[in-house]
């Protein structure tokens, strides 16, 4: 796969808007991976929380809100408290989420589950995705 390093215009608005989104500097980041060796749920990810911070450094936008990890990731704050450099990890995760919810995408087609699936999700991940719906 191929990335350029140095962001261009198109990427770099990307990194402004997550950055004010959420109050971190991403750019702050030099891939220690304590985050990522620190996170409970790294396993279920398909990009570590080091490389959201590396693809958000890159500019990569439509990757990381594609991708899985920004919606596995469970806000436990262990890769923010652990982070030498301070950023707020699990407040990039949610500003990534936002900036899917924005652009009025879901991760889940509420008229495409069976009832015993509805009957098997989290209450709360249901009434997110109404909420997403109906506002």
């Amino acid at each position: 796969m191929q990335m350029r390093i140095a962001p261009g215009e198109k990427e770099a608005s990307f990194i402004e808007e997550l950055e004010m989104l959420s109050g971190q500097n991403v750019m702050a980041c030099y891939q220690c991976g304590k985050c990522s060796a620190s996170c409970p749920f790294v396993d279920s990810m398909d990009l570590l929380p080091s490389q959201v911070l590396k693809y958000a450094q890159l500019g990569k936008k439509e990757a990381l809100l594609r991708s899985k990890t920004i919606w596995v990731c469970a806000s436990c704050f262990k890769c923010s408290t652990i982070c030498p450099k301070d950023i707020d990890v699990a407040k990039v995760m949610e500003a990534l989420r936002l900036m899917v919810l924005r652009k009025d995408e879901s991760q889940i087609n509420i008229n495409a589950l069976t009832i015993e699936e509805l009957a098997e999700l989290p209450q709360i991940a249901l009434v997110s995705c109404m909420r997403k719906f109906t506002s």
